[in-house]
């Protein structure tokens, strides 16, 4: 399995990105995130069919994922950004996740190589 992430960039306060990640199949998908010296945190979940999704607390409301599996492509428009947002981003593949472990990365078994995304104040 192959994930690669792109979108990620500098962006001011309050402004938006749209990340995507292409897979080589259809799976469960997380975006997860790690800034400098903090452990890799959740960050959005959506189902191999796309009925299910489930955010962080710190984004919902802010950030959507979404998918086009007819391109094997998952998404994540993050709107109203703030500098705490500031992170390398991971697009993660977990054939094995359940509705319990979808927010942990360890039940995650494929990674992207991560997308840089830094918002300034």
């Amino acid at each position: 399995v192959q994930l690669v992430e792109s979108g990620g960039g500098l962006v001011q306060a309050g402004g938006s990105l749209r990340l995507s990640c292409v897979a080589s199949g259809l799976y469960d998908m997380g975006w997860f995130r790690q800034a400098p010296g903090k452990e890799r945190e959740f960050v959005a979940f959506i189902a191999w069919s796309g009925d299910t999704t489930d955010y962080a607390d710190s984004v919902l409301g802010r950030f959507r994922i979404s998918r086009d599996n007819g391109k094997n492509m998952v998404y994540l428009q993050m709107n109203s950004l703030t500098p705490e947002d500031t992170a390398v981003y991971y697009c993660a593949a977990g054939p094995k996740v359940t509705p319990g472990t979808m927010s942990t990365a360890a039940f995650y078994d494929y990674w992207g190589q991560g997308t840089q995304v830094t918002v300034s104040s």
